[in-house]
């Protein structure tokens, strides 16, 4: 199996810690040029020097803010003109809007999860794409969340902006895929993150429950019974990034240890 990835260079959003700082470091296990992005430059250094490396590969970082879009395009732009170098991983990442009932979410809540999700990507694809093209080698990997297939009960903004990047993950994936560009979705389950300590905090708060408690019912209800590991989520995106996965494209991946009720 090709998981060879010498040579390539990968783009990682919200790389400083959780799942994208592991999906950093499974890439550069298997040869990736490493480029991660978030918006705190100390984290960011931190993380590249983390990354392994095997002595020829070339990790860097862009300090950059999803809720300023325009700055981040100007970023990577910026980048890519110094460096001369070609994206051909773009792993779309940033953390998920805040908990809450939809019928109770403000208008601007739904466009600020929108401009920090789906106008970002569109910009990083914008800015990428044209490289892979050129190379005749790309890989779009968004990492969203089971929502896409079952909208998860008081994440109403997420829910909604996360079915948004997912159709618009697989009409990018009709258009590209002549072009030996595949565009996928990860879907991650409950993973041991900073982001689902919030949620349980807040789901505590919210019903008095302690928070033991509901950690124990939500393993009840994956098949798995335990959360998920950010690393076992990098891995499946490895793969998908890699020469091996060429031939899938356009598809949505659980990685939830069987909880989503759907196929």
């Amino acid at each position: 199996m090709n998981l060879d990835l010498n040579g390539k260079y990968a783009l990682v959003g919200g790389a400083s810690k959780g799942i994208g700082r592991a999906v950093a470091t499974e890439l550069a296990l298997l040869g990736a040029n490493v480029v991660v992005i978030a918006r705190t430059e100390e984290l960011l250094k931190k993380a590249v020097a983390d990354l392994p490396n095997n002595g020829n590969q070339k990790h860097s970082y862009l300090v950059a803010d999803n809720s300023d879009p325009e700055a981040l395009r100007n970023n990577l732009a910026a980048w890519l003109r110094e460096t001369g170098a070609t994206i051909h991983i773009l792993i779309n990442n940033t953390g998920g809007p805040a908990g809450g009932q939809a019928i109770d979410a403000k208008p601007s809540e739904f466009v600020q999860a929108f401009t920090n999700h789906l106008l970002c990507n569109q910009y990083l694809a914008q800015a990428v794409v044209p490289g892979m093209k050129e190379a005749g080698f790309g890989r779009i990997i968004n990492i969203i969340s089971t929502s896409v297939k079952q909208p998860i009960p008081g994440l109403g903004v997420s829910n909604t902006i996360r079915g948004a990047v997912a159709n618009w993950a697989k009409t990018l994936s009709l258009e590209l895929g002549p072009d030996g560009i595949t565009v996928n979705n990860i879907l991650p389950g409950f993973t041991e993150t900073e982001r689902l300590e919030s949620i349980i905090g807040n789901k505590a708060i919210k019903t008095g429950a302690d928070e033991a408690s509901i950690i124990e019912q939500m393993k009840l209800e994956t098949p798995a019974r335990r959360f998920a590991r950010a690393s076992e989520v990098a891995a499946a995106v490895a793969f998908l990034a890699s020469p091996a996965a060429a031939y899938i494209n356009g598809i949505n991946l659980p990685v939830d240890g069987g909880r989503t009720a759907s196929l």
